[in-house]
């Protein structure tokens, strides 16, 4: 049949088929079909085999040529989505990270003007430069590397703002710890 299928189509309504042959006939037909599919070009001297087989073969050649195209459109599709995946991974640490999240990026924007990017969302070095003027690159990388981890992180529409924001919420966290103030929930 093809190289490296493994299995074939067998259809319910052939039942009325086997059942009308004998039990030896039915055996000696699919014992041909497994022949066949194997790739072991089976001969029968009976007729009768020979006879319902044609049929049979018809429809495996058929699911063969459906099987083939399919396999063939598998195949340049995962070669296109290697390719894009390799496109659009991310360097953090040394080490490349693959998105499943497929990103346009229009030409307006120079890659060397991106000081990190990831899925859908980017930091531009003037923006990254704005948030140094407070936090050190190290806690900025930090939090960069957070919101990328971060499961939801496909609501957010602005690399720049919700690091920000997050690093406020950090440094307020950090400035009660460290001034030992409570502060109310409500406030």
């Amino acid at each position: 049949m093809a190289e490296n299928k493994k299995s074939f189509v067998a259809y319910a309504d052939w039942k009325e088929t086997f059942d009308a042959l004998s039990d030896e006939k039915a055996g000696e037909l699919i014992k041909h079909i497994f022949a066949y599919v194997n790739d072991e070009s089976p001969v029968s001297e009976c007729m009768l085999i020979n006879a319902v087989f044609a049929n049979i073969k018809h429809t495996l050649k058929r699911d063969l040529k459906k099987w083939e195209k399919q396999h063939v459109q598998r195949k340049e599709a995962g070669k296109k989505s290697a390719e894009v995946r390799k496109r659009n991974a991310t360097v953090v640490n040394g080490r490349s990270i693959s998105s499943t999240v497929s990103v346009s990026v229009s030409d307006s924007v120079n890659e060397k003007d991106i000081y990190r990017s990831f899925a859908h969302l980017s930091m531009s070095v003037s923006e990254f430069n704005k948030l140094e003027a407070d936090y050190e690159k190290k806690t900025i990388d930090s939090c960069l590397d957070s919101i990328e981890n971060f499961k939801n992180n496909k609501k957010y529409k602005s690399l720049y703002l919700t690091c920000k924001n997050w690093l406020k919420k950090e440094q307020t966290k950090h400035e009660l710890k460290t001034l030992n103030k409570f502060k109310a929930p409500w406030e």
